[in-house]
């Protein structure tokens, strides 16, 4: 019996399998960073390892209007699969670029 591997957690919720998933990690720079008379960069970095997750999702109306009152949610508590590791990591997000595309589904003959 095989099982299947959760990539999202919101809020102590399994989030369904999404259809694309990435992490990005950035490092935050204060503005003091500049490039030197020699040519190098010097950089002032302030906060390393700020995780990105861009996800997409094929969800059904109900996970639709989930997402969208996460959405409005100051920040919410995410367990994410870190693609590093192989595993779960526990942060503070917050819902960013949230985009709804309605597609056709042929079981029901609508959006």
């Amino acid at each position: 019996m095989s099982t299947v591997m959760q990539y999202l957690i919101f809020n102590n919720e399994n989030v369904p399998m999404p259809a694309s998933y990435s992490v990005n990690l950035t490092d935050i720079e204060a503005d003091s960073g500049c490039m030197k008379e020699a040519g190098t960069t010097q950089r002032d970095i302030i906060r390393e390892g700020v995780v990105e997750i861009r996800v997409s999702f094929n969800v059904s109306r109900r996970w639709l209007k989930k997402f969208s009152s996460y959405k409005k949610l100051a920040s919410i508590t995410v367990q994410y699969l870190d693609t590093e590791t192989f595993t779960m990591t526990g942060t503070q997000m917050y819902i960013d670029d949230f985009q709804t595309k309605l597609t056709a589904d042929t079981s029901y003959g609508s959006l």
